[in-house]
């Protein structure tokens, strides 16, 4: 791969067009999950709260991910529309931050997506009340036989509770590792989701 030069870094116009060269290295070099990115919320408290999950799909709109909205990061991004994400690529010595306000994705789109799944992951997401207390392992093995049977060889619906969201992004930050560190840090930004955006450099 031909690392990409600080002029081209620097000159680069739109954000999602770079996000995407940069997820395709990744997905070049990364022996695991080049699509993993750690999703932060904040709780009732103003307490951030972190995990690692799945990038699903990403064009102008923002980057999507899907989870059950009554976990613990679902009923955070409810009560408090907003996020950060972090992509952290070792292999290519590279991050991405991204943040915004959260919105859900269509039902199609949740549809969709959903019956893509393999259908073991299908019956798990109605087996699992996820961030919920869980008295034992054999509990939720239980609950997966429950959801095999009940569903049998037909298809599998999505769950209500099971939905998509949408970061859209107002900050968009690459970070590129050089020597003695002094990385190169672009950031664009922008006052709201649909306006332009700007563009500026950072000290490392």
């Amino acid at each position: 791969m031909e690392a990409l030069t600080s002029g081209d870094f620097a000159n680069e116009t739109d954000p999602f067009a770079l996000f995407a060269r940069w997820l395709e290295d990744a997905t070049a070099s990364e022996p695991n999950d080049p699509n993993a990115m750690a999703l932060a919320t904040v709780d009732a408290d103003g307490l951030p709260d972190a995990r690692m999950v799945l990038l699903k799909g990403f064009d102008g709109q923002g980057f999507v991910f899907y989870t059950n909205a009554e976990s613990a990061k679902g009923r955070e991004l409810a009560a408090v529309p907003k996020a950060a994400l972090l992509f952290h690529w070792k292999s290519l010595r590279r991050q991405v931050r991204v943040r915004g306000p959260v919105e859900n994705v269509t039902d199609a789109e949740a549809d969709a997506y959903f019956a893509s799944r393999p259908r073991g992951s299908r019956i798990g997401a109605w087996a699992s009340q996820q961030s919920r207390p869980l008295e034992s392992r054999f509990a939720l093995e239980k609950a997966v036989a429950v959801y095999t049977a009940k569903f049998g060889v037909g298809e599998i619906p999505r769950p209500d509770y099971w939905r998509g969201f949408r970061v859209r992004p107002v900050a968009i930050e690459f970070w590129q590792d050089r020597p003695f560190r002094l990385h190169d840090r672009i950031r664009f930004h922008r006052p709201a989701p649909d306006s332009a955006w700007q563009r500026e450099r950072l000290y490392p």
